[in-house]
């Protein structure tokens, strides 16, 4: 686990002292070691950069930027390769001889071998750029969900990449503006880190699963190209049994690769599900394997899921570590959590997943497994209700349709109405899709919205709604799970959990997330994934038996980590009402009238939501990093 920097100078002598200054930037995602290399191209230079978290062969033959023998590469990648060894073994094979343990030498070799075509080979989370000095190309590559960022810029000095926004920075000539259109989204409907655009004007996500070539003979960068193309074609060659056990071996075989390190491991444990199940999973395949737990206890008003976590605990004989947080401790650390952050984000739960690592770092762990991804693989959350329904009516299954709707209504949180909406929101489109939102009480110009400047600056001000790519008919789940593993939902996941971990220089790995795993999963019956009877994660729940308590497995509730944010943040008025004060100078945001609707919540006139915190973050982030 690392942060790479580099890219291309139309003018060599510009790079000389910006790449160290990015590597600096982002010290913490690799404290162990740094490198930068630059390549000489006529006039111009590609240069490489990466600092070190060591995890896997501590030597400094992992060094990065890292060449090949024939000299012909140069690599720097940030991430884990998990099934290096077995690629290795391959190259070998093949007349391929190396010098270290290290899965950069393999992933250097196998691309020298393969090429592009090696990327769906790869169980693991990768960003890299390659460099290939014959042809004269710079290939930048992501993993396919994402799990490891990458941000570019193309202007007319050059092209440039990074870990992190602030290390890229430290790349350009000048300090980027606001991106309206994602500021926008972000404000009023909640929406980020949802496809390739960035709060910064100019600045971009390589999406999930893209690469990328810059042309350096030419100075061009092409369009990125998706790599990893995924089906939902439904197999029907599995019985239920079959498919759970096809499940469970696939899963404990990505927690034996993901169990590989030559330095301390632990667990994020939330005592749900998804996180029990690594936990538990850990212990069946290595029995003797010293396992520490990282857990968010919520206090107060909130749910707190602290027994489930003990029950897990106790089963495996795990060494328990709880993390108990103030409103007072959020204030103090808020600063810096924006920072790591980089861009504002949905909630204070970040909050108590920054806390659970920085407790890991304090442990002496420099690697986690976490539960993540888990929910937009298994049809989790509340069981995709609508998408579901509408499957069973496209196949003319009306009266299946409306046992699952009465089954899935029974359980905690539910309720006839809900599915309702849910089919409702999943069918709704255009106008109409719209209209239900207001009528929701949910609009896309409120009165803290100066709608003028936007429409001058042509921002969309509607809800940011996307569409699954696939549209097959009887198949509306799996094609929604795949919109939410890659563009609605887990990207924002997993982009809080990379800031949080590194900045206490902790590798977070999410071992539900190889493309074996998926793949398997989104080809299976939806009724496999949400039973008849509204179970969500039933073929996983399945899967999981023996290894799992039952009573940890027959849960019917969601909870996750779940904040007082209310608690926290209206002790904090006087200091809040100060950050939305600040005059932020931004013509379409209309801050007096932040101030009166903050005034009415604070008085209890008008109910508390999210919104809080948006204001409170985008403010707060904007002053630091863009005013």
């Amino acid at each position: 686990m690392c942060g790479i920097a580099g890219g291309w100078w139309s003018q060599s002598t510009q790079a000389d002292s910006s790449l160290p200054k990015a590597l600096h930037a982002m010290r913490r995602r690799g404290p162990d070691d740094n490198g930068h290399v630059l390549y000489p191209m006529g006039a111009a230079a590609v240069g490489l950069g990466h600092t070190r978290l060591s995890i896997i062969d501590l030597s400094a033959a992992g060094h990065q930027p890292m060449h090949s023998a024939d000299g012909r590469w140069a690599i720097v990648f940030n991430g884990e390769i998990y099934n290096y060894r077995e690629l290795r073994d391959e190259l070998r094979i093949l007349g391929h001889q190396f010098v270290s343990d290290s899965d950069t030498e393999v992933l250097l070799a196998a691309w020298a071998q393969w090429g592009a075509a090696v990327l769906p080979r790869l169980t693991g989370m990768f960003a890299f750029a390659l460099l290939d000095k014959v042809r004269g190309q710079l290939t930048c590559a992501r993993d396919a969900f994402g799990i490891k960022p990458f941000f570019y810029t193309a202007t007319e000095s050059g092209f440039f990449f990074a870990s992190e926004i602030s290390a890229l920075m430290e790349l350009l000539p000048g300090k980027p503006m606001l991106d309206w259109q994602r500021a926008y989204d972000y404000l009023v409907h909640g929406d980020y880190d949802s496809g390739p655009r960035t709060f910064f004007e100019g600045v971009s996500h390589l999406l999930p699963g893209h690469l990328l070539v810059v042309d350096l003979n030419r100075g061009q960068v092409a369009e990125s190209e998706r790599w990893w193309v995924p089906s939902i074609v439904e197999r029907h060659d599995l019985s239920f049994s079959d498919a759970a056990e096809m499940v469970r071996e696939q899963f404990l075989q990505n927690i034996r690769l993901h169990l590989r390190s030559d330095v301390p491991l632990g667990a994020a444990l939330s005592g749900g599900i998804d996180s029990s199940a690594v936990v538990c999973a850990m212990r069946h395949v290595q029995p003797g394997l010293p396992i520490k737990t990282f857990s968010y206890i919520a206090r107060g008003n909130a749910i707190s899921e602290e027994v489930w976590v003990d029950r897990v605990n106790q089963f495996v004989g795990a060494q328990s570590h709880k993390v108990v947080v103030s409103g007072e401790e959020l204030a103090s650390d808020l600063d810096d959590m924006i920072a790591v952050q980089g861009e504002p984000f949905g909630s204070t739960s970040i909050y108590a997943q920054y806390r659970v690592f920085r407790m890991a770092q304090e442990q002496g762990v420099t690697v986690t497994l976490d539960g993540q991804g888990a929910d937009e693989m298994l049809a989790g959350y509340n069981g995709y209700p609508g998408q579901r329904i509408r499957s069973l009516l496209e196949k003319g299954r009306l009266s299946e349709a409306l046992h699952f709707l009465n089954q899935w209504a029974k359980w905690p949180g539910r309720g006839y109405v809900a599915g309702a909406k849910h089919l409702v929101a999943a069918t709704a489109q255009g106008k109409l899709h719209d209209m239900l939102r207001r009528l929701g009480g949910m609009h896309d110009l409120p009165a803290w919205i100066n709608a003028e400047p936007l429409e001058a600056r042509g921002v969309i001000c509607r809800y940011p709604y996307q569409r699954p790519d696939i549209n097959e008919v009887g198949r509306r789940v799996s094609a929604e799970l795949l919109l939410s593993l890659t563009r609605r939902g887990l990207p924002a996941l997993l982009r809080h959990g990379d800031r949080n971990s590194m900045r206490f220089s902790v590798e977070s790995r999410v071992p539900f997330l190889t493309l074996d795993l998926v793949e398997l999963l989104l080809s299976l019956p939806e009724t496999y994934l949400i039973s008849r009877a509204g179970e969500t994660k039933s073929v996983f729940r399945a899967a999981m038996r023996g290894i799992v308590p039952d009573d940890i497995l027959d849960r019917r509730d969601k909870i996750g980590f779940v904040t007082p944010e209310q608690d926290w943040l209206l002790p904090m008025a006087d200091t809040v009402r100060l950050w939305l004060s600040e005059d932020l100078q931004i013509p379409f945001l209309n801050q007096a009238e932040v101030l009166r609707e903050f005034a009415l919540i604070i008085a209890g006139k008008k109910a508390f939501s999210w919104q809080v915190w948006r204001w409170i973050n985008f403010c707060r982030w904007y002053s630091r990093f863009v005013a």
